[in-house]
């Protein structure tokens, strides 16, 4: 009786049944498996948006869903770890090389699924909440860095990165540098004014930082102070404004400073922007686009602006007047103090965002 009913049984049931019998057998050869009990793969952490999320012990495929985090691998020397990045992920030259998954966005799902990553990071402020949703739906892991509102905040940033990717040591090292620079750059700043600026995200409409944003931030670490008073962090301002408000310089974040001083002879011309005595004095600072994003690179574009901001701090001493040596005397050795560290960098403006971290 129980054999014929075996005989004629469905095909798919008959499957099914056998599934779950390896199944069981699997699960039997698990639980008495030595190796698997000894250690959790994964470990439990808190991302910077609050949530607790379950991630790798030592993620070793990552894909990052923002521009920022792309250059802080980078700065971590954690480069070969990473799989996949995105169309706007263009610092280093060698980001660019990595597999695309699409924009900051819209990021292609199927494109990160096939690159098979232990975890993806994204950014509070540039990536969308359903894209972390639809990673969690397929199971991919994800960690979600903080919105940076000061420089300080990004450094410590960076560190918690390097924390989660198994990299305290590199994160450590890292952080020390950075802190190190800016304290160097903000002793040679102590004995001058700031210089009242404009930072000049867009000209039409006139857009620039505002007051709570790291961006305004790396303004006063170069010795300026920025004149927006705005508490959003991208507000639109009337030329009538600033003109009553008469910055001592703008400043304006630009790949390739060439064409930035074209565009800055065309602004000369129009009506309103000659009212400006830093129009007519030609006060403009151009640096690099690394000022808008929050990655340690950042460090290099406060460099770089406290350089044109205040020129005469940077100036070499004049060299002592040269006096023929005797047929005795030793040799001479030159004493003068050596210049903070400066790394141009170039980095191409998003056609996605005017600001992309």
């Amino acid at each position: 009786m129980h054999r014929s009913i075996f005989i004629f049984m469905t095909r798919p049931v008959a499957r099914l049944l056998a599934f779950f019998f390896v199944a069981t057998l699997g699960v039997s050869a698990q639980a008495n498996s030595p190796r698997l009990a000894s250690q959790p793969a994964t470990r439990e952490v808190v991302d910077e948006m609050g949530r607790s999320v379950r991630i790798p012990i030592s993620p070793a495929r990552i894909i990052s869903l923002a521009p920022s985090i792309t250059e802080t691998i980078y700065a971590l020397g954690l480069q070969d770890r990473l799989v996949g990045d995105t169309d706007f992920c263009d610092y280093p030259a060698d980001a660019q090389k990595k597999p695309k998954v699409g924009g900051i966005i819209n990021p292609n799902l199927e494109e990160i699924a096939a690159l098979r990553p232990d975890l993806v990071l994204v950014t509070k402020s540039i990536n969308r909440l359903d894209t972390v949703r639809a990673l969690d739906t397929l199971g991919i892991a994800s960690y979600s860095a903080t919105d940076p509102h000061t420089v300080a905040e990004i450094i410590s940033s960076t560190q918690k990165l390097a924390d989660v990717l198994g990299a305290s040591d590199a994160g450590k090292s890292l952080s020390e540098e950075l802190q190190g620079r800016l304290a160097a750059l903000q002793s040679k700043l102590a004995a001058v004014s700031p210089r009242r600026v404009l930072f000049i995200v867009w000209t039409e409409p006139l857009i620039s930082a505002g007051k709570d944003t790291f961006i305004a931030d790396a303004l006063r670490k170069a010795g300026g102070i920025s004149i927006v008073e705005a508490t959003q962090d991208w507000p639109q301002m009337s030329l009538e404004e600033v003109v009553h408000l008469q910055p001592d310089y703008l400043v304006f974040a630009a790949s390739h400073s060439e064409s930035a001083a074209r565009d800055f002879d065309a602004l000369a011309t129009r009506p309103g922007w000659r009212l400006l005595d830093a129009v007519r004095k030609r006060h403009f600072a151009v640096i690099s686009d690394a000022v808008n994003r929050p990655a340690p690179r950042i460090v290099s574009a406060i460099e770089e602006l406290a350089r044109q901001l205040h020129p005469e701090v940077f100036q070499d001493p004049p060299a002592p007047e040269k006096v023929p040596p005797s047929a005795n005397a030793a040799p001479s050795v030159s004493l003068r103090p050596a210049l903070s560290s400066y790394s141009p960098s170039n980095c191409s403006r998003s056609t996605e965002s005017s600001c992309v971290h």
